[in-house]
């Protein structure tokens, strides 16, 4: 459950997450805009280049290789940020560029940005964020870029080249660079909302066992309002009382741990009548039912085993159920099935010890359970970029097609690379099962085989560098 719960959550973070928004190839097919967004995204690559980035596909080195660690571009912000971008992943992956046209220049360039008045000013600023490097690089552009004369040749070089796609595809690079958003909220944002959501799924939990007992007690008022009818019949003066009197259902209702979750936490399907009269006369029209009330013995494991069934068979996979969930909370359709195998746990484990003294299921296991999934949402978040290299390295070298990328199985992956490699008591094969399901049950058809074979060549790098020391 945390798991899913944090592959939902990063999945959604990245989704708003947009540092950089990187500019679609255009629609026209004019050799004007086709030349700008060639140029645009070649730009971006040289700008990474510059600041120490491996943009080229295949064997082929840059220039700036031979700085190493001198490379005063090299700790850029912002340059990481927009090497983290999806997009500019993609565009590196394909090679469909032509940043080797600038290996002529690019030291020349390197030389004349460091040594530049811009970059001595921006290198006096103390902590610099990366709205600061935004502004350098701006400038750096239009006052290095733009004037020197072999960078302008260099472009010319290109026989799609138009002065009109050359001034457009300046202005693309500096609209993406002007419009850098922050995300150090919408991280905030999405912890909160990673807490919220494993709280709203164990209240789905304490809801779905609460509305078992609603059922009860409105066939109870049923049962009362057909004793005071005009002329009650001798089956409605005398009723069997066994669904109403269930000792499942009473376990629950008076269940210490119920109760103090209910006074912390209220539940009500006071509102939710028409919901609750449905699932009511589906079961009392269910074979399941009416065996039960004919049954000549009643016991406590008879009376788990009633809920058990209705529970899997009739309220499971009931479509108005789903439709209220969604009404009440956003979380609780994909809960639904998760948070019903706990409810279907719980009753197993009342008819094992007949009710007494059995607990209901702890949000966690423990101390260590509840902190694991802000701890592995952070280490997939702060890491990402590396994990994401691990996965790169193999969808190059493999027989994968990196198009087949699907957005959900990178998150799926990331989060399980993460989890691999920061939490050493879980083994490997738990790690793999995990997100194997996942992504067979969130993403495409034929994603758990992809992650699978991909996964499987990354813990295999792990090991040969001794970063994964598990079986």
């Amino acid at each position: 459950m945390i798991r899913i719960k944090v592959v939902q959550m990063l999945y959604s973070y990245l989704l708003t997450k947009n540092e950089f928004k990187i500019e679609s190839a255009p629609e026209s097919t004019s050799r004007d805009k086709n030349y700008a967004y060639t140029l645009y995204l070649d730009l971006l690559l040289l700008i990474l280049e510059l600041s120490g980035y491996s943009v080229k596909n295949g064997n082929e080195k840059s220039p700036l290789e031979s700085l190493g660690a001198t490379n005063l571009l090299s700790s850029s912000k912002m340059a990481k940020a927009l090497a983290s971008d999806d997009d500019i992943r993609n565009i590196i992956i394909k090679g469909n560029n032509n940043i080797a046209d600038f290996d002529e220049i690019i030291l020349r360039l390197y030389s004349t940005i460091t040594t530049s008045v811009t970059y001595r000013d921006f290198r006096k600023i103390k902590s610099p964020e990366i709205k600061d490097e935004i502004s350098m690089w701006k400038v750096v552009i239009n006052t290095i870029f733009l004037k020197e004369p072999l960078f302008i040749e260099t472009l010319r070089k290109n026989p799609s080249f138009t002065h009109a796609g050359y001034e457009y595809g300046i202005k693309m690079l500096i609209n993406t660079l002007s419009n850098y958003s922050d995300t150090r909220t919408l991280l905030l944002d999405a912890q909160r909302s990673l807490d919220t959501s494993l709280n709203k799924a164990y209240e789905l939990y304490h809801s779905m066992l609460m509305l078992m007992v609603e059922i009860t007690k409105l066939q109870a008022r049923r049962i009362e309002a057909a004793k005071s009818k005009y002329l009650p019949t001798d089956e409605e003066l005398n009723p069997n009382m066994r669904f109403v009197e269930n000792q499942f259902i009473k376990s629950i209702e008076n269940h210490p741990g119920m109760k103090s979750y209910l006074n912390s936490n209220p539940i009500s399907w006071e509102n939710e009548t028409n919901l609750v009269k449905t699932l009511l006369d589906e079961i009392t029209a269910s074979q399941v039912y009416n065996e039960y009330m004919s049954a000549n013995i009643s016991d406590y494991t008879g009376d788990c085993e009633l809920w058990r069934n209705i529970f899997k068979n009739i309220i499971m996979p009931s479509d108005e159920l789903c439709e209220t969930l969604e009404s009440k909370s956003v979380y609780w359709n994909d809960d639904l099935a998760i948070m019903g195998t706990f409810v279907i746990k719980t009753i197993k484990q009342f008819s094992k010890g007949n009710g007494v003294g059995v607990s209901l299921l702890p949000q966690y296991k423990d101390e260590e359970d509840a902190q694991f999934g802000k701890s592995l949402f952070m280490h997939a978040i702060k890491n990402r970029d590396e994990y994401r290299n691990y996965i790169d390295m193999f969808i190059n070298d493999s027989q994968w097609d990196p198009e087949r990328l699907a957005f959900m199985d990178n998150v799926i992956m990331t989060t399980a690379i993460a989890e691999l490699i920061n939490y050493p008591m879980i083994p490997i094969a738990v790690t793999l099962n995990e997100y194997i399901e996942i992504a067979n049950c969130y993403s495409t058809a034929k994603s758990g085989q992809f992650i699978n074979g991909i996964l499987y060549s990354v813990i295999n790098h792990l090991k040969s560098e001794g970063k994964l020391n598990k079986d």
